[in-house]
């Protein structure tokens, strides 16, 4: 009974850490995978694309909300063969085509009544091309044809790539101009976003005079602005130098000198620095009348806002960098995407000119058309990779993102903190259901959880275009989390519960147990090997049971009780002194398992235990005595809080005597006696090879360390001769603290032992007996002697 209760106490505290360690490997994940999505490495952020295009394709299958104006006019391999040969237009250019195919193109648009024209076409420089033949038989340069059919239709949007800008002539006769620059994600090369707008230069027109004067060879591009001068690189020159005033104003005479007309203000600014919108956002602003003049840019929170007229408003969500994820629900096939070869308009274009009306067609009235290559195998190539498949025409993430602006319909990507709070979620969850449930269980219903949120991240895209990580969540809050904790529970949790098992139905130390697990080979017969053995014994316990069996029985005859009120009683006194017993034992067992001791068994109120066995501990009986010693230190300070706790309970038994109330118990105060001896001895499993075995040690020199305990007396440690010597090579200093004792005749030994104690007391401290008067034997309602004695 005192042994298993003792072992119900070690378990309930060995198995602490158990409960808080899963708590600790979910919460370690899950502060990990929150710490990746919050640093965002590379390799991770290429597979959440990967998560992000099969949800783009899976899209496709379903009919999202579309405008239905928008349009697109494709110059492909046939239309560059039919310009080259066909007889048809009156005219024939191979490529690069003269502008003025360019603005044929505008003015047929323009006849058929459509919105907006985005012309995706690279507009560089002004060229030397065939003269165009007006009605009137006038002649005018191709480049002055293209602008005066942009500035007629006044719907013409011109492209600007990032390291090009279009001629003054074109760029004072079109609508607006579009940026169509294009942000591939690294490293895979893919087009899934774009920039809603970027700053550019818009110099003055005395600086474009230079720039276009070719004796001067400057190109703004390289410019540079420095304190008080604007630099302008010449190749093969020295370079320009404009000053600048305080204000950063130039001074217009440094480039026209005398030649300035008065009145015309002296000072400008060389450049404006203004914003280049997406084309595919220019093109959607002319069909809502948005002012992008007034856009509200707040990238610290995410957003651009656009507002036109009669309340219209669009919110753009954004990263950092102005960037926005394209919705491409229009790939150039898409039903509602008005399509035409750029050679059909020519030929209308064509046949108006020539009045022959009753022949055309109108596709493109109240349209936003987007101009562009889809051609192979030459200069005019704009394909690459999207979401949507390897090869995808480039141009059309214009009409995409105008689709996205007119519908108000874009990709959300959650806060990092919500991505976070997601991870924290699915990791509890998958915590939860990895420790409370069985693993195959809960392996099944993890399994269902990364299935049931795979789908509902493709659905929720799907439906609302929002975008929430797959990759971490699925591979880390969910499997990761469910993988460390399965591990745990197979390789540390499994191995804990049969070593619990192993200490109730073996009761042995859980360091025997470890080795019986690992080394399943053990023998009945065991091995030899020197150990050094310690016997404890709890002094003063059966006086304590016997008087406490008197007054329990006096109670019972005082009482007049009989049958279950007086089991009650006697089972009342068995169980105050089994916590008694159980409450030293664990000291000392405690004491034996911090130093690394197994703990063997226990006989009654004693303790046996030994070092050297079953894992090799070359300072065993060092070992041993410095357990001894703090096993009595332990069980002093322990009597020292009982003494405490008597002296308090005497004066309140004054009060309950004087109250008529019965007077509570005083505690025991039990010492200890300790015997420890070195030597060879037997070390294996004992008992039945079937049902209980005990890891145990027995021998001559096991013997002699149980007759030194019960030499010992009381609050006092006895080594043998062996130990000792021990000490003398292993530890000096302890060793020359021992006392020598007197050669003394032992029960089972034909010659004297000679023997040592070992002091653990400082010297000159009073007998124990002394310090703690109340001894067990006291009868527990002495405050009526107390009384009578005139300690009141």
């Amino acid at each position: 009974m005192c042994c298993s209760g003792f072992f119900v106490y070690l378990v309930a505290v060995k198995r602490q850490p158990i409960k808080r360690t899963p708590v600790l490997i979910a919460l370690g994940v899950i502060v990990l995978i929150g710490l990746i999505q919050w640093r965002h490495f590379a390799f991770l952020d290429s597979l959440e694309r990967i998560t992000y295009d099969l949800r783009v394709r899976q899209a496709l299958e379903y009919a999202p909300p579309a405008a239905t104006n928008l349009g697109f006019v494709f110059i492909d391999d046939a239309s560059i063969a039919f310009v080259r040969t066909n007889r048809t237009l009156g005219y024939r250019f191979g490529l690069y085509w003269p502008r003025q195919v360019y603005g044929r193109l505008v003015e047929e648009l323009a006849a058929q009544g459509a919105r907006a024209v985005a012309l995706d076409i690279i507009l560089g420089e002004l060229r030397p091309d065939p003269m165009v033949r007006m009605a009137d038989d006038r002649l005018l340069e191709s480049d002055d044809f293209f602008a005066l059919q942009m500035r007629h239709a006044g719907n013409v949007i011109l492209a600007v790539p990032p390291d090009l800008t279009p001629p003054p002539l074109f760029l004072t006769n079109a609508l607006a101009l579009g940026d169509i620059a294009t942000h591939k994600d690294y490293p895979d090369g893919v087009l899934r976003r774009a920039q809603a707008f970027r700053v550019y230069r818009k110099w003055h027109s005395a600086f474009r005079q230079v720039e276009a004067d070719p004796e001067f060879g400057v190109d703004l591009r390289q410019a540079r602005l420095e304190p008080r001068q604007v630099v302008l690189p010449r190749p093969g020159g020295d370079d320009i130098k404009v000053p600048l005033d305080q204000e950063g104003n130039f001074d217009l005479a440094d480039f026209a000198g005398d030649k300035l007309p008065p009145g015309v203000a002296r000072k400008a600014k060389p450049f404006t620095e203004e914003r280049l919108w997406h084309m595919g956002i220019v093109l959607a602003a002319q069909e809502l009348a948005l002012d992008l003049a007034k856009a509200e840019v707040d990238l610290q929170r995410g957003r651009i806002t656009l507002r036109g007229a009669r309340g219209m408003e669009r919110v753009i969500p954004v990263d950092a960098e102005g960037c926005f994820c394209i919705d491409w629900s229009l790939p150039p096939n898409h039903p509602r995407l008005t399509q035409e070869a750029i050679q059909e308009l020519l030929l209308q274009d064509r046949l108006r000119l020539d009045g022959r009306t009753n022949e055309l067609k109108n596709l493109w009235n109240g349209k936003l058309v987007v101009v562009g290559s889809s051609a192979t195998g030459n200069d005019l190539t704009d394909r690459g990779a999207t979401p949507l498949r390897a090869d995808t025409l480039l141009v059309s993430q214009h009409w995409n993102v105008a689709n996205s602006v007119i519908t108000g319909r874009f990709i959300h990507q959650p806060p990092l903190a919500v991505e976070l709070a997601l991870i924290a979620l699915l990791g509890a969850v998958t915590a939860l259901l990895t420790w409370k449930l069985r693993v195959l269980i809960a392996s099944g219903l993890v399994a269902l959880l990364v299935v049931a949120y795979v789908v509902f991240a493709f659905v929720l895209y799907v439906q609302t275009r929002c975008w929430l990580p797959l990759v971490l969540p699925v591979a880390g809050a969910l499997l990761m989390t469910h993988v460390c904790l399965v591990t745990w529970r197979v390789v540390f949790e499994q191995a804990e519960r049969r070593r619990v098992k192993s200490i109730f139905s073996r009761i042995v130390s859980p360091k025997i147990v470890n080795e019986l697990l690992a080394a399943e080979t053990l023998s009945l017969g065991g091995a030899r090997r020197e150990t050094t053995v310690f016997f404890a014994d709890v002094r003063g316990f059966t006086e304590f049971t016997d008087a406490s069996q008197e007054r329990v029985a006096e109670r019972v005859r005082k009482q007049h009780l009989t049958g279950a009120a007086a089991e009650a009683c006697f089972d009342e006194q068995a169980k105050e002194t089994l916590d008694t017993v159980n409450l030293y034992l664990g000291v000392i067992a405690d004491t034996v398992i911090r130093q690394d001791g197994t703990l063997d068994k226990f006989i009654g109120d004693c303790v046996m235990a030994f070092w050297g066995a079953p894992t090799p501990n070359p300072k065993h009986a060092v070992a041993c005595v410095r357990a001894a010693i703090e096993a009595q230190q332990a069980v002093y300070q322990l009597n020292r809080q009982r003494s405490e706790e008597n002296r308090k309970r005497e004066f309140e038994n004054l009060v309950r005597v004087a109250a008529g109330s019965p007077p509570l118990p005083l505690l025991p105060i039990l010492l200890l006696g300790s015997g420890i001896n070195t030597g060879m001895a037997t070390v294996g499993l004992m008992g039945s090879a079937v049902e209980m075995q005990n890891y145990t040690v027995f021998g001559r020199e096991v013997n002699l360390a149980s007759r030194l305990e019960s030499a010992s007396g009381r609050g006092r440690i006895f080594i043998g001769q062996t130990t000792y010597e021990q000490l003398l090579r292993d530890d000096p200093a302890l060793a020359a603290t021992c006392v020598e004792l007197p050669p003394r005749d032992l029960k089972g030994f034909r010659a004297a032992v000679k023997a040592y104690e070992v002091p653990w007391r400082s010297p000159g401290t009073p007998p124990l007996e002394e310090e703690f008067p109340i001894t067990a034997g006291t009868d527990t309602t002495s405050v009526t002697g107390f009384i009578q004695r005139g300690g009141g």
